[in-house]
């Protein structure tokens, strides 16, 4: 992989694969905005200002964008400021997600809300700025992070597989209206990885997972 001299935005990028897709862009020459949810704690920007000063010792240009990118003015804030700092923007990964697990007898409207709005729609929030400046440029590329949960589902996760399903079939439609321009639009659905997310989930539940495996 190849990136010298591109612009990458990576939602939830303090940890996990948003921290890792980072580093891995990084090493390949690009410049990289780092998201991460502005919690009460800091603890999401400690993460995220690590994750900085680590694509900053590849020698590369990084900065910390703390946004809800469930909301969507924060949102496109976000995106014009990864503009603004770099020039331009070549790529755009969203990878912000959330679990809220729970059996659909016991799951809350909150919950099925929550994961809805942080999985599924910070994709739109994030992508519909993203490529409007793509297709002014007619070049970028838009990776949406799916899951194999969104094409198999699983017990005790309808929230997250409607979600992930949803990425799916956003990322096709959306590749379809962008491709004229030369915009690129792609989903990776990993399969189970150890991640700060993963550790939290339920034992029962990381048990169907691995069956499926």
């Amino acid at each position: 992989m190849r990136l010298e001299g591109k612009s990458a935005l990576i939602t939830g990028a303090s940890q996990g694969i948003g921290r890792a897709t980072a580093l891995a862009f990084a090493r390949a020459g690009a410049n990289v905005a780092i998201n991460h949810y502005p919690d009460a704690e800091d603890a999401h920007h400690r993460n995220a200002e690590a994750v900085v000063q680590e694509v900053k010792n590849l020698g590369r240009q990084a900065l910390v964008i703390g946004a809800d990118v469930a909301q969507e003015e924060p949102s496109a804030a976000m995106v014009a400021q990864a503009i603004e700092e770099f020039g331009c923007l070549d790529i755009l990964v969203n990878n912000a997600g959330i679990l809220r697990d729970a059996t659909l007898r016991n799951l809350s409207r909150e919950q099925w809300d929550e994961v809805l709005d942080v999985n599924l729609g910070s994709m739109f929030n994030c992508a519909k700025p993203a490529a409007i400046h793509m297709r002014e440029r007619e070049t970028g590329s838009i990776v949406n992070i799916a899951s194999v949960i969104g094409l198999t589902g699983n017990f005790g996760q309808t929230n997250y597989a409607a979600a992930k399903a949803g990425a799916i079939g956003f990322t096709k439609s959306l590749a379809r209206e962008m491709a004229r321009y030369g915009v690129r639009v792609n989903a990776v659905a990993p399969g189970f990885m150890d991640t700060d997310m993963t550790r939290t989930i339920d034992p029962e539940i990381k048990e169907n997972i691995r069956k499926q495996i």
